[in-house]
């Protein structure tokens, strides 16, 4: 007899919602968390200063308001507060410009002027039915339920995101504003496919938005710890999975980490050539990340960039194009492309009254050690005049340290493989049901898998109901 019908190796989201669904289905459930706590890229700590709450690594959750299997849940019950920003996202350019990306489609399509017929045209329709289109994206090794608006999506999702700009936009802010969501890719934006995740998070923008989770991301965490162990699952922490042979007997076994992982803990329990497969598995770039504790809000030049949960630093679409290139070729760029959020904007319990936290990153050549602060701090600085008398503390992490915090970052990789054409869909390696490995015991639910990273849940929901449709039979 066992003793659960499944184990879970690793606390992340994706693990905690493979948990819940399986606990949904009535089977006994034991999640093990190699860290104190559970969370992987949604903890939160006070990384500078006392009273400054920062978000290890996640911090900004439009796919999160989006996921279905999260809506199922109903995470309120169990603590999780979605806080939404007036603005969900700013892109600054010279001159105290500014790309606005508001949560109304017609403002924002307004607010670009002469590409307003152009951003209607991209946007309107896909915003305006997401809610029929999440199903198809999230959970996309099936036929979609909306083949037609599937297929309007994919037409522009496929492209190269540098193209797509360049051919629908005449504006630098249009051109811009669709290049940083772009960069969220980690691809040259030169790419096949680069636009895939732009098209995503500003259709996202006008759909759900992009909220921030009150008291930091461990908040959706510790939501779903509370709801698993509602349905009566089991999670332990300081539980390192080193052996195979030595995990709790179980039904099954479901993997919320890299490949990687599940070749060390797993390696004699796989056929030599489904290792090979995972062995080719390919990493991206890494990144280097700042946690700022400040004085006050961030002075940026452009008002409603003061208002915006996330400001996209960069400058132009061809500065970004560049910047993004140099990270994918082995090489640091010295004005690298800034992701920042600044929750404390719509959540006061980040950080003391009158004082501001701010979350940075750039993306740097896998397993990078170089201090690229100052570069970070000087493109802030370039928007944002005064910026850097602000500071009182700051934490920062290189790609290394991100390893060291969480395994499955490979080389500093924070999204769980390249989103590259090859691997999009086709993550971990090319299968039907690339959830399922070769020994019937052993899955993958990481963002390894389809649909990848973000924030969601929809790998772990995926991977569960690939459990209960193979052992139903």
């Amino acid at each position: 007899m066992s003793d659960f019908d499944a184990v879970i190796i690793g606390a992340g989201p994706n693990g905690l919602s493979a948990g819940i669904r399986l606990a949904q289905a009535g089977w006994k459930v034991l999640v093990m968390e190699a860290s104190s706590t559970v969370g992987g890229g949604t903890r939160t700590k006070e990384l500078t200063l006392p009273g400054f709450l920062h978000d290890v690594c996640s911090a900004v959750h439009p796919t999160g308001a989006a996921s279905p299997f999260f809506h199922s849940l109903n995470l309120e019950d169990y603590g999780l507060e979605w806080i939404h920003p007036e603005i969900p996202l700013a892109h600054p350019l010279e001159g105290g410009r500014a790309a606005v990306l508001w949560q109304c489609l017609d403002k924002t399509a307004q607010g670009l002027g002469r590409d307003e017929a152009a951003y209607r045209l991209l946007f309107e329709e896909i915003a305006n039915r997401a809610s029929e289109l999440y199903p198809d994206v999230f959970t996309p090794i099936k036929f979609p339920a909306s083949p037609l608006l599937m297929a309007r999506f994919g037409t522009a999702a496929m492209m190269p995101a540098s193209l797509l700009a360049r051919a629908l936009f005449k504006s630098e802010e249009a051109r811009a504003l669709l290049a940083g969501n772009a960069a969220h890719s980690v691809l040259p934006l030169e790419s096949w496919f680069s636009a895939a995740i732009a098209i995503m998070l500003q259709m996202s923008a006008h759909a759900v938005g992009w909220p921030v989770a009150r008291g930091g991301s461990q908040s959706i965490a510790h939501a779903l710890e509370s709801k698993l162990r509602a349905l009566g699952g089991e999670v332990t922490t300081n539980s390192r999975a080193m052996c195979f042979e030595k995990l709790p007997p179980a039904r099954c076994y479901l993997f919320d980490t890299s490949p990687a992982t599940v070749l060390k803990v797993a390696d004699h329990q796989l056929p030599s050539g489904y290792k090979r497969r995972l062995r080719a598995f390919q990493h991206g770039p890494g990144v280097f990340k700042i946690d700022y504790a400040l004085s006050g809000p961030v002075p940026w030049t452009n008002k409603e960039c003061q208002k915006a949960g996330t400001v996209h630093v960069g400058g132009t679409l061809d500065e970004i194009c560049a910047s993004e290139a140099d990270a994918c070729n082995g090489l640091h760029s010295d004005r690298p492309f800034v992701l920042a959020a600044q929750p404390s904007v719509c959540d006061p319990t980040r950080a003391p009254a009158g004082k501001a936290v701010l979350w940075a990153y750039c993306h740097v050549p896998q397993g990078s050690t170089r201090d690229m602060e100052p570069f970070i701090t000087a493109q802030i600085e370039r928007f944002a005049p005064g910026f850097r008398d602000l500071i009182l503390a700051k934490s920062t992490m290189n790609c290394s340290q991100m390893e060291a915090y969480n395994e499955n970052y490979v080389g500093g990789d924070i999204v769980g493989g390249m989103a590259s054409w090859s691997q999009i869909l086709t993550r971990p390696v090319t299968s039907l049901c690339p959830y399922a490995t070769p020994n019937p015991k052993i899955y993958l639910c990481s963002a390894s898998t389809p649909p990848a990273g973000g924030v969601h849940g929809m790998c772990g929901w995926n991977a569960a109901n690939a459990v209960l449709a193979r052992m139903d039979k």
